[in-house]
């Protein structure tokens, strides 16, 4: 007679990093296919994880594919280290791999984040993991995605151009918010993540690597190291981003650099900084790295002084 303990297999602990080693294995060959390709959307094999679909299933691959017990890890999201998803996705990272965690951005070799690019200038030898909820930027223009494959291949990307025209037109600014389209490499046009506008010229010409990975579509596409990424702008109507002119942090002091808006009961606004590792160390009066703006707001981009925010038409 056969009993249930015959049938049982043997207990097996998790592999390290919790994916098994083919599925990490095809991982890694999508990602350097990705960064040999820049822009490129790679499909791969979405593995089932212990967190729901949509709540950075796509990020946590990648990384878990990439960390190892040397590593170190910081997770963010909406640029805070504090948020339930950062604290569970670094929580299960760490406990899979071994692997350090911190809050500075200049300590981590890993980054992975939701929404945000932090403030602080990454080096090279740093890898920064953005989780996309959806990778196709020409979904908006063509419900077809093989359609929009096509339109890819073709760099065909007109249709994308009529849109931001359109918005003009009718609204005399882009309104486009996150996920800013930007041409990758001059080949093509990319969604980078849900991130702000603010943070879309961060990855031009970046020291460090970019991955960006949707679980949910099964996609996974790349900025490499010094690669030229420029949001979508008309030659006559430069590119924006928020307008977050005078506004002071509640907490540090510090303007232009990224902030949450904090409505108060009498109707007026506070301020506080998104990136919460870099509000961390100006409070605790710590060492900071260079950040994207100066202290007046400036962005220097490819070499030519652009101010964040430009006058509507």
């Amino acid at each position: 007679m056969t009993t249930l303990s015959d049938l049982a297999q043997p207990r097996q602990d998790y592999s390290y990093g919790f994916m098994d080693a083919y599925a990490k294995r095809e991982l890694r060959r999508r990602i350097l296919k990705a960064i040999a390709i820049p822009g490129y959307q790679v499909p791969y094999a979405s593995r089932e994880l212990p967190i729901a679909r949509g709540w950075g299933t796509g990020g946590l691959q990648v990384t878990l594919s990439l960390v190892g017990p040397e590593s170190v890890v910081k997770v963010i999201d909406q640029g805070a280290d504090d948020s339930v998803n950062a604290a569970n996705l670094r929580r299960f990272i760490t406990r899979m791999s071994g692997a350090e965690t911190t809050t500075d951005t200049l300590k981590a070799t890993i980054l992975q984040s939701r929404h945000r690019i932090p403030e602080e200038v990454m080096q090279e030898g740093q890898a920064l993991v953005l989780q996309v909820p959806d990778p196709e930027p020409l979904r908006g223009v063509t419900a077809d995605m093989s359609k929009a494959h096509q339109l890819h291949a073709d760099s065909d990307y007109g249709q994308m151009w009529l849109l931001l025209y359109e918005q003009l037109v009718r609204y005399r600014q882009y309104i486009q918010g996150a996920s800013y389209p930007s041409l990758v490499n001059g080949l093509y046009i990319i969604s980078p993540s849900p991130i702000p506008r603010w943070d879309t010229p961060k990855l031009h010409q970046a020291a460090h690597l970019t991955l960006l990975s949707a679980g949910r579509e099964k996609r996974l596409y790349a900025v490499p190291p010094y690669t030229d990424v420029y949001p979508l702008e008309f030659s006559d109507v430069p590119f924006q981003v928020e307008d977050q002119q005078g506004w002071v942090c509640k907490t540090t002091g510090v303007q232009n650099k990224f902030m949450n808006e904090l409505p108060q009961e009498d109707g007026t606004s506070q301020y506080e900084l998104s990136d919460s590792g870099y509000a961390e160390k100006l409070v605790k009066n710590e060492a900071v790295g260079a950040t994207y703006y100066d202290d007046q707001g400036d962005f220097y981009y490819d070499g030519y002084l652009k101010p964040p925010v430009q006058p509507s038409l």
